[in-house]
């Protein structure tokens, strides 16, 4: 467990960046679809209520958990694109990884990571040493009754909210991590 924990840490260093360099996404009810090249995992779709402020702590949230991890993350703006290099350590693995982010905030947009894992420990799936990772969003419209801003139903149905997930990180690490937003 505390393996796999490791490795979906090394995806998420690869298709973090800062809060400033990721455009807000329009309120309301977004669909995010994970596929992943290569390793044997099905689609993982979840759904994310947002508005301006939750969807700024949400990237910078990721974006603060992996600061640490990330000796090198560039951003460079391509024509229409967003492309993110990182390199990213978790103990004896290390990632380098290319995330492209393309598309339209406003109504869709995808996020192709390309990654390499390296140190992986000995018996660990051939399929975990890197691949491609899709990510696709798209506004599904207001979001639902009930739901508020920052909910984020995972696959499995569970709930949870980017500031109680905030807040639940912060009192294990003994505090906000560095740079995060409060």
């Amino acid at each position: 467990m505390r393996f796999a924990v490791s490795v979906l840490a090394l995806v998420a260093c690869a298709s973090s960046a800062t809060a400033q360099e990721i455009p807000t996404r329009r309120a309301g009810l977004w669909e995010v679809t994970m596929t992943h090249d290569g390793r044997n995992m099905p689609p993982q779709t979840m759904q994310q209520c947002t508005d301006a402020e939750t969807d700024k702590l949400m990237n910078a949230f990721g974006g603060a958990l992996t600061a640490d991890m990330c000796a090198k993350q560039d951003v460079k703006k391509v024509g229409a694109t967003l492309v993110i290099s990182a390199t990213c350590q978790i103990g004896p693995m290390k990632s380098t990884s290319q995330s492209v982010v393309s598309g339209d905030f406003n109504s869709n947009y995808t996020v192709k990571v390309t990654s390499k894992i390296d140190g992986l420990p000995s018996g660990a799936p051939q399929d975990a040493a890197g691949g491609t990772t899709t990510i696709q969003a798209r506004w599904v419209g207001a979001c639902k009754p009930g739901q508020r801003p920052g909910d984020i139903v995972m696959a499995n149905g569970q709930t949870m909210n980017i500031r109680d997930l905030r807040k639940m990180m912060d009192d294990a690490k003994g505090g906000a991590p560095k740079g995060a937003p409060k």
